[in-house]
Parts: C-alpha cells; sequence; structure tokens
C-alpha cells in the first residue's frame, strides 16, 4: 500500500517513525460529464483569468484569499515552517476508554506502518500497551493543510488511526426530536422488542452494495446492446394511521424473511388462547377430568368401601376454587350421575345377598327335611322288625 504521509509518533520521549496508509478504499461508480448531443466527454480546464490562457499544474500555487478579495501567496516553504510540533508528528496528548469518543466525531481511517527496522521495538510497545490498558490513544497531527486531532488504537496486529473531527465541528442535535409530546405504550414497545428480536444480529461481511452492483448490471446490459433490467417496483410507503398494526405485520414480515411461518403460528396461539379462554368461563376442564375418573372408580364402589361420589366430592373439594359458578353448576350433574351409579350399585348388592340367604335357607330346609324323612324310614323299619321277632 502506497503512503500518503511520512513522519513519527511521538509517545513521551519515545519516537516512532511511520508511514499513514489509507485503511479504505471506495468502491463506488464513478461517471463522466459528455456531451448529451455527441457524446464528446467535457474536460475542464485550469485557466488563468489574468491571461486568459491555460496553465499547467507546475505554475499552480496557493493562495489565501482576503475578505476585501485579495490573494495572499503562500508557498511550501512557507508551511514547512509552522511553529507547531505536529508538522510532522502524531503527538500522542492522552490515554481514554473508547466509549468516550462519540461515534459522531469519527472521520477518515488509516494503517499506521512503521517506518524500517528501528520502529519495530517501540511501534510493539504501543501496540501491546493499548491492548493491556483497554483504552486508546488521542493523538494531534497535520494533514493537508490544517490540524488534525486523531484517535490509535489496535486493529489485529497493526495500529490504526481514526481521524475525528473537533468538538466544536460536531453540530448539536437541536430541532431535531419531535417538539410534541408522545406517550408509547408498554404494548408498543413490547412489539418493537419483538421486532429488535426477530431481526437479530448480522455479519457485516454479509453486507454489500446492492446499489453498485445494479448499477454495474445496467452498465453492461448497455455495452452489450441489451436492454438495462427492469427496476422493481418499490413499496408502497403511505401514512402510518396504527402503529400496533404496523409493528406487528412488521414482525410477521421479518419472520417471513428468515424463512419461518409467522402466520400460522400465531393463529395458532390464538386459537389456544381462545380455548383456553372459553375452557375456564365455561369450567369444561373440570368437568370432563371428574367424568372420566368417575368412570374409572365406579366399580369399586361396590365393594364396600367409600363410594365414589364421596371420593370426588374429597377431591373437589382439595383442588383450587378456581371455577366460577357455573363450573360448580356444571359439576352437579356430574356427581349426581356418580352417585346414582354407586346407589345402584349399592341396591344391586344388596339384591344378591338377599337372594343367597333366600337360597341357603332353602337348602337348610331341604336337607332339614329329607333327615326328618330319613329318620322316620328308620324307625318304622325298626318296629317292623321288632313285630316279626315277637310273632
Amino acid at each position: 500500500m502506497r503512503s500518503i504521509w511520512n513522519g513519527a509518533i511521538s509517545f513521551g520521549l519515545v519516537s516512532i517513525p511511520i508511514k499513514l496508509v489509507n485503511a479504505t478504499e471506495s468502491h463506488s461508480i464513478s461517471f463522466r460529464q459528455i456531451h448529451t448531443e455527441d457524446g464528446g466527454r467535457i474536460r475542464y480546464r485550469k485557466v488563468c483569468e489574468l491571461e486568459d490562457r491555460e496553465v499547467s499544474s507546475a505554475e499552480i500555487g496557493k493562495g489565501w484569499e482576503d475578505a476585501d478579495g485579495t490573494i495572499i501567496p503562500i508557498t511550501d516553504e512557507d508551511l514547512s515552517h509552522l511553529p507547531l510540533p505536529t508538522a510532522r508528528t502524531i503527538e500522542i496528548v492522552a490515554f481514554v476508554p473508547a466509549d468516550r469518543i462519540d461515534p459522531l466525531q469519527m472521520d477518515a481511517a488509516y494503517y499506521l506502518q512503521a517506518g524500517g527496522a528501528p520502529a519495530a521495538k517501540p511501534y510493539t510497545l504501543l501496540r501491546e500497551a493499548l491492548k493491556r490498558s483497554h483504552k486508546v490513544a488521542i493523538a494531534k497531527y497535520a494533514l493537508r493543510g490544517r490540524e488534525r486531532l486523531g484517535m490509535l488504537r489496535v486493529v489485529g496486529e497493526a495500529i490504526a488511526m481514526h481521524g475525528l473531527l473537533w468538538p466544536d465541528e460536531v453540530r448539536a442535535p437541536e430541532g431535531v426530536a419531535p417538539d410534541t409530546s408522545v406517550t408509547v405504550r408498554d404494548k408498543e414497545l413490547d412489539l418493537a422488542d419483538a421486532l429488535m428480536d426477530t431481526l437479530g444480529e448480522v455479519d457485516l461481511d454479509d453486507l454489500h452494495d446492492e446499489y453498485r452492483e445494479a448499477v454495474e448490471e445496467v452498465v453492461a446490459a448497455k455495452a452489450a446492446g441489451e436492454a438495462p433490467p427492469e427496476a422493481p417496483s418499490a413499496p408502497s410507503s403511505g401514512k402510518v394511521l396504527d402503529l400496533m398494526a404496523a409493528l406487528e405485520k412488521s414482525v410477521r414480515a421479518a419472520k417471513q424473511s428468515r424463512g419461518e411461518e409467522p402466520e400460522q403460528a400465531a393463529s395458532e396461539t390464538e386459537t389456544e388462547t381462545e380455548e383456553a379462554g372459553e375452557d375456564t368461563e365455561s369450567g369444561a376442564e373440570v368437568r370432563h377430568l371428574s367424568q372420566r375418573r368417575s368412570a374409572r372408580t365406579a366399580p369399586k364402589g361396590t365393594g364396600g368401601k367409600k363410594s365414589t361420589s364421596t371420593a370426588t366430592a374429597k377431591k373437589t373439594t382439595a383442588a383450587p376454587r378456581k371455577s366460577t359458578s357455573k363450573t360448580a353448576r356444571s359439576t352437579q350433574p356430574a356427581k349426581k350421575a356418580t352417585a346414582s351409579k354407586s346407589t345402584a350399585a349399592t341396591k344391586n348388592t344388596a339384591a344378591t345377598k338377599t337372594t343367597a340367604k333366600k337360597a341357603a335357607e332353602k337348602k337348610t330346609t331341604a336337607k332339614g327335611t329329607t333327615a326328618k324323612g330319613t329318620t322316620k324310614k328308620s324307625a318304622a323299619k325298626k318296629t317292623t322288625t321288632a313285630r316279626k321277632r315277637t310273632a
């Protein structure tokens, strides 16, 4: 890289020879001025207004125009004897935290290249000191006919310098903010936060100049004798009537650009919310849950244990009383149905026991009758035998 300025960094009593190199380059497309009738180039010639002739660069010097129009010539020799220590030196005046520098003050950026082998040691010393202190150096230097303010910081293994505007060159933002009093609601802030989260972060290396690329396509098409590509229609930007609606639409658009399906998710969320609200109002969750449990526990009521209605009532009492009066009304039919089932089961059990007792009694009676018959037959036999013996 070609240097644009040679000098030294003044770090206390340490002098570091350096070369100033541009850290940025412009990729913008520049056009030439032409004559629209024949396409001829439009050129500017430097003409002396006194002699009315074109002059060369070697004949051109500098001059200061006074208030009355008088021109005072200034030569390079005059500027070389300026009584300033920053004429060929970047003089470090302070070290401050990086957040003390307002980005509005930042101007052009340069790399400071070490000027030969003797500069390697002090250059590395300053770089490592800046790294360890987590600070930046504030410096003054002279460039292109004026003294400037600069900020030195570490970029990789090099030292970079940002030109800074003087504090009096930064204008105050007077009359820029709205004069009217505006109240921002929490819901609007929440939507703005959601939009920021959806947009997320970005790698600056992925960003590129789309306008320059479009201009290059137009130039290439014209050079090939083809029709230039048509520009896409610009989105209509009307007046914002509903800020909330605009924010919600922005969030959906941002999610769609990232391959998500915000409308489907939003509709599902709204449906779930509405269903949850309806269930809460009608008490459907409590009613369905108690009916399923009653159906499973109904057979256990026939064993002579606690009835299902009592158990259900205890569970209902132990649960948090979140249901409304509608819930209480809706659960009463379920309780009555459960109680009816348990009562019917109890009656069936009693009937079964009664039938069993009657059957047992019949068997006992039958046995008694049979025993009596047998006894009578035995007695008759004995009497007949005795009579035969007597005869």
